[in-house]
């Protein structure tokens, strides 16, 4: 059976203890030599997104996305020691990641809207990296709105792992915005509820698999083979 499996990061896969909001604070003040008043509202949007609307909601003009991106990127480069010491793994991740990446047939990936040099940063700081084929992940960069980082995953999986276009795609996520990536794309979603949306959301959402955290791999393997199957 052929499957993509592809994880949010913050708040599914590690808690950022506000490092984040951290790093667009410290990108839009490098930008505009002002600080923000107010934090970045993320909630599951891309990078693209966050950042346009911290420049509109200050009024003020948006430089071009490449040097948008430039300053993400040194922002998040310099928080890579903040992230190790305040951050932390969530439950059952690793053992979810190692699961997932040894399964014949699967490629497990990313879906987030982190910027690729931030989602790096990110999984370095608690060495999930090697865990996922970053190569062919969807990142915040790579489109405005999270449904159409679907089409940008399954092609670098086709282009750059041989499988076909067809294969069936699973998202987890924890936050309304991946399960509406997931119904608008026909892909499979399991939502977990470790970020700010309960259960009750995120069912509420359209999610039809909903966990607590990942911390059952067993069950969360069944899960996932139910979606290859279908």
């Amino acid at each position: 059976m052929q499957l993509i499996v592809l994880w949010d990061i913050d708040h599914t896969l590690i808690e950022n203890a506000g490092v984040s909001k951290e790093i667009y604070a410290t990108a839009f003040a490098a930008l505009t030599r002002v600080s923000p008043s107010l934090p970045a509202s993320t909630e599951g949007r891309t990078d693209r997104l966050i950042m346009r609307d911290m420049f509109r909601r200050h009024d003020l003009p948006e430089p071009d996305w490449p040097t948008i991106e430039a300053a993400l990127t040194r922002a998040g480069g310099e928080r890579f020691d903040d992230l190790r010491r305040r951050g932390v793994t969530l439950p059952g991740v690793r053992d979810a990641l190692k699961a997932a990446s040894v399964q014949a047939g699967w490629v497990s990936s990313v879906l987030t809207g982190n910027i690729a040099a931030n989602a790096r940063v990110k999984l370095a700081a608690f060495d999930l990296d090697p865990l996922l084929d970053l190569a062919v992940g969807a990142y915040g960069a790579d489109a405005e709105q999270r449904p159409d980082l679907v089409a940008v995953a399954r092609e670098r999986v086709h282009r750059d792992r041989g499988l076909s276009i067809d294969v069936p795609v699973v998202l987890v996520g924890d936050t309304p915005r991946d399960v509406e990536a997931a119904l608008a794309t026909g892909s499979g979603i399991i939502a977990v509820a470790t970020g700010i949306h309960s259960q009750a959301e995120l069912e509420a959402a359209g999610a039809s698999v909903v966990l607590p955290d990942l911390s059952d791999t067993a069950g969360l393997l069944i899960r996932l083979e139910s979606f290859a199957a279908r």
